[in-house]
């Protein structure tokens, strides 16, 4: 949190071999009705980027009729359904906006597969809610970001929450589980990566300082900030200079701000 002061996720072949979570996500419950396969998302925006990319395993397309007009045309036909009966599958209070697919969990890749996409790298430091990773996706989606690090332990597995808050960003952006963050960091450094952890009382976030300089950003969870270890890794400390009354944002909202910062073009 701060205080004043569109490549696609799948073109890795590596993924293909990268097996390490299958076997424990596969039989995870993911919060929806499940076919004996995979989970379900739902969404318009997060259904057809699942559609789109190719590293998906798809089992089950669902749809109203209203809606199968606006879904890209791909080899997977939906099974035409009432809203009502999305409703009992994802639930009255999901937003569904009358499609729902059954999928597996995307494969994690490697550091190493995914350290020469262009753009920033995000880091969370246990940042657990779903939603709030979800948002994360979408901004770092939307800035081009090369991939997402998290904390493997205190990190949920994808649901159709996340994929929802994410609007699509699940299946852009790398997500890369990782056991130790700190370790991680050092890793990233030593391929040449300024590590800039986000948190009160840093200097002023600013792209001009930064100059040519390749960043990974690394955010705390809510409350708890960036932890001790975490922090004495990092290169430096910056927070995001606000000019309002307010003096930090949610997690998902200094990522998007922080985001734009490091992504702007110089003048």
């Amino acid at each position: 949190m701060a205080k004043k002061s569109s490549s696609r996720r799948v073109a890795l072949p590596e993924a293909q071999n990268l097996s390490r979570n299958r076997s424990r996500r596969s039989t995870t419950k993911h919060g929806a009705p499940a076919t004996g396969k995979g989970y379900w998302l739902y969404g318009q925006h997060a259904v057809e980027a699942a559609l789109l990319n190719p590293a998906r395993i798809i089992y089950a397309l669902l749809a109203t009729k209203e809606a199968e007009a606006a879904l890209p045309q791909t080899a997977h036909q939906p099974r035409i359904v009432s809203r009502e009966e999305l409703d009992a599958l994802c639930g009255k209070e999901a937003v569904h906006q009358g499609v729902c697919l059954n999928v597996e969990p995307l494969e994690n890749p490697a550091l190493v597969d995914v350290i020469d996409r262009p753009g920033p790298i995000l880091v969370l430091d246990q940042v657990t809610d779903p939603r709030n990773i979800g948002a994360i996706l979408r901004s770092a989606a939307a800035f081009g970001a090369a991939a997402l690090i998290v904390q493997d332990r205190h990190t949920p597995d994808e649901t159709g929450t996340m994929a929802k808050a994410a609007s699509g960003g699940l299946d852009i952006v790398p997500i890369i589980r990782e056991t130790n963050i700190s370790r991680t960091l050092q890793s990233l450094q030593k391929t040449g990566f300024w590590v800039v952890g986000l948190d009160a009382g840093g200097t002023r976030l600013d792209r001009t300082q930064l100059g040519q300089r390749r960043v990974a950003l690394v955010l705390g969870a809510e409350g708890a900030g960036l932890r001790r270890l975490t922090r004495e890794t990092c290169d430096e400390i910056a927070s995001i200079y606000m000019s309002g009354p307010m003096e930090s944002l949610n997690v998902s909202n200094a990522s998007a701000v922080a985001l734009y910062e490091l992504t702007r073009p110089l003048s």
